[in-house]
């Protein structure tokens, strides 16, 4: 079915289902020759005076259309995971890097024709995908509805899923109580059922004829019409049924970067920090309060230089090796942290703290050199690698701009800027023009990206084909052992 026309259905619905005018408010950016107070005249657009006063506020841009946010890019990463507790636990120890990786590739800074005070698209989505009526966001009492609601469904997590992250989750989760206990009395632990309880809150958006008889032993589409809808900043997805398709985890709040080479960067990164989460056991937990804080310090304007972020101290835990990078820092600061167990787990660090490192902390990116130091992995590819987390490492340092950053020194430097917080038609053509040549290699942009050259080839690595060639092994192996237990 053709996406534009399920697109158009559930932006509809999403409006019928409100019973509201879609509208959010975003802070304008205050430039030199910005009206104080800046207030939009809508009449230009044939709105009437009683509307303009009704939706104005001052020193805001105002945002009331679905496509507003749903038109915003994003980049989403899926990992399959091994097993159903190891897809909770990515899920869990991934939730802390949502506003980490928002403000790392922060790229939304104007917003209709005017300069903004956030550089990310996160709370406009948010808002613009809103379908709770007036009684579930709670500005009426409950009457036709079942629960008031805090947050959009499109939003960030709510609540850890894994047993071990229990204690974090410290703030409340709606959750529709029925489904809740009809998961527990069937197998499912307290944690997991809370967390289909709580998705399960929310209504259909969108719903096909010939899906209305499904076999729900046989399949789970009803089941991916309510989970997919629920668009938070991360997914955690049962497999399918009828396929080998296993569980998986959708890492979802990065934005989409001009460059490929920055795009791969932002995964590459994820990525290895998956691997290295799963084979060091890191904790990188923190209460879910502080990562909601987290996200809206990651909104805004210049978050990485400019905001601190609840991140936690000490990432290794009793089942951590003692590799080189560890034994420096980690491990003498957890035993620290052992002997005062009031000590706070987490502190406000920067960016750069968190990615590079300090005297304090260890920093990402040293334990995913340290990762892949330890396994094996060909010339030309590790250098590749290292130069995506060049740019990872730069741009968390400040010393590369994000997207953000970037826009903002075009708009502010072009010639018909008038410093008036307006980007003009003729700003926003030249800006998508500079953009296009820099995504197609047409022209460098040192600012954002350094020069690069990729040496991995489309050809097998060396590591690759020598894992591939002890699968075969292996599998031959199985194969031979198992016909001479027939045999015998």
């Amino acid at each position: 079915m053709n996406i534009c026309y399920i697109l158009r259905i559930l932006t509809r619905n999403l409006r019928l289902r409100r019973d509201d005018k879609i509208a959010f408010n975003i802070p304008i950016f205050i430039d030199t020759n910005t009206p104080r107070p800046f207030i939009e005249d809508f009449s230009i657009y044939g709105d009437n005076a009683v509307v303009n006063k009704t939706v104005a506020i001052e020193d805001h841009i105002h945002l009331d259309a679905i496509g507003l946010g749903t038109g915003c890019s994003c980049l989403q990463v899926t990992f399959q995971a091994q097993s159903i507790d190891e897809a909770r636990l990515l899920y869990d120890q991934l939730i802390p890097m949502t506003p980490i990786m928002l403000a790392l590739s922060a790229a939304s800074p104007i917003w209709r024709g005017y300069l903004a005070e956030i550089d990310c698209r996160w709370n406009v989505l948010c808002a613009m995908c809103d379908d709770r009526t007036t009684e579930e966001q709670g500005f009426e009492p409950l009457k036709n509805e079942r629960f008031h609601i805090p947050k959009s469904r499109y939003s960030s997590v709510d609540c850890y899923i894994s047993p071990d992250s229990a204690v974090y989750n410290d703030i409340e989760v709606v959750q529709d109580m029925d489904i809740f206990h009809k998961l527990t009395e069937n197998g499912i632990d307290h944690l997991l059922a809370q967390h289909i309880a709580h998705i399960f809150i929310r209504d259909p958006l969108i719903l096909f004829e010939e899906m209305l008889h499904l076999d729900d032993t046989k399949d789970t589409d009803l089941f991916e019409n309510i989970n997919s809808t629920n668009w938070q900043s991360m997914r955690f997805k049962p497999p399918p049924a009828n396929s080998d398709i296993g569980w998986r985890v959708e890492f979802r709040p990065s934005e989409l970067q001009m460059t490929d080479f920055e795009n791969a960067a932002l995964v590459t990164f994820i990525v290895l920090l998956t691997r290295a989460i799963l084979t060091y056991n890191l904790n990188l937990l923190i209460p879910i309060s502080n990562v909601e804080e987290n996200m809206q310090f990651a909104q805004k304007h210049d978050a990485i230089r400019r905001e601190k972020f609840h991140f936690r101290k000490f990432l290794s835990t009793k089942q951590t090796p003692d590799t080189p990078s560890f034994i420096s820092i980690q491990k003498n600061n957890s035993k620290e942290l052992e002997h005062d167990k009031n000590e706070c787990e987490h502190c406000f660090m920067t960016i750069d703290e968190i990615i590079n490192g300090s005297n304090k902390f260890i920093g990402l990116l040293n334990i995913i050199q340290d990762y892949l130091s330890n396994i094996d992995i060909d010339a030309d590819t590790r250098d590749t690698i290292n130069q995506y987390l060049n740019l990872i490492s730069r741009r968390a340092a400040g010393t590369l701009m994000t997207n953000a950053t970037w826009m903002r020194h075009f708009v502010a430097n072009h010639p018909a800027y008038k410093h008036d917080s307006v980007v003009t038609d003729e700003i926003a053509y030249d800006l998508l023009w500079k953009m296009k040549k820099i995504a197609n290699d047409e022209e460098n942009c040192p600012e954002v990206v350094r020069r690069k050259s990729s040496k991995t080839t489309l050809d097998i690595s060396a590591a690759i084909e020598k894992d591939i060639n002890e699968i075969e092994m292996k599998r031959s192996l199985i194969n031979d052992n198992q016909q001479q237990e027939q045999l015998s």
